[in-house]
């Protein structure tokens, strides 16, 4: 299955997963010039910004494994733009995975990890 396919399978399958547990979707996609994120929900008065990583092996290590520093870098600027927004600037939020694995193209399990990476502070 091609990357593009099994990314946008595996988003669709995270935001129905998402609401199913109580989570509204707030946007998907959601992008800057130099990153993007995939999903961002709201639970309670929780912003949750959601990186979604669908695979159909772990030859390349977990899903949730492709979330480097660099990619969490980016996340988190994404996340600083988005809560600019008078309507979120003042809302608690929290960066979780998650991990799709695929069967072709039927999902064979979800793996929710919330709190999957927190900001750092820089000295």
């Amino acid at each position: 299955m091609k990357t593009n396919v099994a990314g946008k399978l595996g988003e669709d399958c995270a935001a129905k997963f998402l609401e199913s547990k109580g989570y509204t979707i707030i946007t998907r996609n959601f992008r800057i010039r130099s990153a993007e994120i995939d999903i961002i929900a709201q639970i309670d008065d929780v912003i949750v910004f959601v990186e979604v990583k669908a695979r159909s092996s772990t030859r390349h290590g977990l899903p949730v494994e492709a979330v480097n520093l660099r990619k969490q870098r980016k996340i988190i600027e994404a996340a600083s733009v988005f809560l600019q927004d008078d309507n979120f600037c003042d809302c608690a939020c929290r960066f979780d995975v998650v991990e799709i694995y695929l069967s072709g193209e039927r999902v064979e399990e979800v793996n929710h990890i919330e709190n999957a990476f927190e900001v750092m502070q820089e000295d």
